[in-house]
């Protein structure tokens, strides 16, 4: 199977996953459901994912891996929001169709603590890939202090981000955008990074 076409059943088990998590809570779904849910049998979805709160995982990392592409093109006379509007990667385009999905997923964190597990697992392996991206933009190694406090921080700003989108109510859609939200929350990191030293 070609790497694109396990991508897109992963998404789809991502999405499922999420949908019936929503509908009938973590503990009432079994790794049975999800895959009865999309037509494959569950030694199918088992070699996907080692368990049923996995699953998700591919909803929670897209917008790290964005973030990771910026990060190794960030040019070193650009603050990292400039950098980031420049590029285009704050831009709303509706939030893409995943973004419901995302949203729903973020929220269960809160009191669903295999998800928890899950969305801070994500955020730990992003931050080893920022900080490699981040030692190379500064010529230091991945596990130098600055490097991995910087690393820290975006990390957290990212997180911090998601989750006010993410605890919105439903009719308060008047609230700030992701991109907003992230946007505001590297400017806060922004202010206090200043220039790379040794």
């Amino acid at each position: 199977m070609s790497d694109r076409r396990k991508h897109i059943v992963r998404a789809q088990i991502a999405h499922a996953a999420v949908k019936l998590f929503t509908a009938k809570g973590v503990s009432a779904t079994t790794g049975d459901d999800i895959a009865h849910e999309l037509g494959i049998s569950t030694r199918t979805l088992w070699r996907y994912f080692p368990s049923k709160e996995s699953c998700v995982r591919p909803l929670l990392t897209g917008g790290l891996d964005v973030m990771t592409q910026r990060l190794r093109t960030w040019p070193s006379d650009l603050s990292l929001p400039e950098h980031l509007e420049r590029s285009g990667a704050l831009d709303e385009d509706a939030e893409a169709p995943s973004m419901a999905s995302m949203v729903d997923l973020i929220r269960m964190t809160r009191t669903e603590p295999g998800l928890r597990a899950v969305w801070l697992d994500v955020h730990h392996s992003a931050e080893e890939v920022f900080a490699e991206a981040i030692a190379d933009r500064a010529g230091l190694a991945p596990d130098a202090l600055s490097v991995r406090v910087r690393a820290a921080t975006i990390n957290v700003a990212l997180r911090v981000a998601a989750e006010r989108f993410a605890d919105r109510t439903g009719d308060d859609d008047q609230g700030e955008g992701m991109a907003d939200l992230i946007r505001a929350a590297l400017d806060v990191v922004d202010d206090g990074l200043g220039p790379i030293t040794r």
